[in-house]
């Protein structure tokens, strides 16, 4: 394929660049076993998936309470008792997870030849403490909080594309999620890879499971920069 067109490369942020399903899992599993009860990190992840789609796809809500909310949810449908307090605490340990081992080299390298960009279901103040970690400049940023809707909503790719001014053959799309990444791309017509990450919950991870086919397919961001770049 020919990637001179490409100007701008969009990033999927949580799941993408940021181990989510192990910080997640780190914060979750203690409010498990505090309870005595026995689940399966499988388990954690697939309702959460599912309860986190439900809450997006209602009215808008903060990020940090879609966090807060779900934990709660995810205590009661699997048995603990999962206070406000520990939602809240959840919704916070966002800020502590850490990026995948290839993610700053991988954006680093990216960055030598096209412009980086975010599209993330995330508040402002939650992304501004993980931009730190992530090492490079990023052209333009598209929270869910700024779009006030959640991908798969096709109004956050298209706040992207009104800002930069760029056509569709000009973006590149990046994001582990097919649900929210790979389907609403597709639509718009949009060019995207699908950053297939090992999990413990092969093909979805943290996310609702969905079908769709992707430009093209890797497993880390380092694999993405040596297909752009060789």
């Amino acid at each position: 394929m020919d990637f001179s067109p490409i100007r701008l490369i969009t990033f999927d942020c949580y799941g993408t660049l940021i181990d989510w399903e192990t910080g997640m899992l780190a914060a979750l599993r203690p409010l498990f076993a505090r309870e005595g009860v026995k689940v399966t990190d499988m388990q954690l992840l697939e309702h959460y998936g599912e309860i986190e789609a439900e809450l997006e796809s209602g009215p808008y809500l903060a990020y940090r309470e879609v966090l807060a909310q779900a934990a709660q949810e995810l205590g009661r449908r699997l048995g603990a008792k999962i206070s406000e307090q520990d939602g809240r605490s959840f919704a916070q340990s966002l800020t502590s997870w850490e990026p995948f081992a290839d993610t700053v080299a991988g954006l680093q390298a990216l960055a030598q030849r096209f412009r980086l960009g975010i599209i993330s279901n995330i508040d402002d103040d939650l992304f501004a403490e993980t931009r730190k970690k992530l090492g490079v400049e990023f052209a333009q940023v598209v929270t869910a909080q700024q779009a006030q809707s959640y991908k798969p909503s096709l109004r956050n790719f298209q706040e992207m594309m009104v800002r930069t001014g760029l056509k569709k053959n000009e973006i590149l799309h990046a994001g582990q999620s097919v649900y929210h990444d790979v389907v609403p791309a597709n639509v718009l017509g949009i060019r995207n890879v699908w950053v297939n990450r090992p999990s413990v919950r092969p093909g979805a991870g943290a996310a609702k499971p969905a079908v769709a086919k992707p430009t093209f397919e890797v497993s880390s961001v380092a694999e993405l920069a040596k297909l752009l770049l060789s």
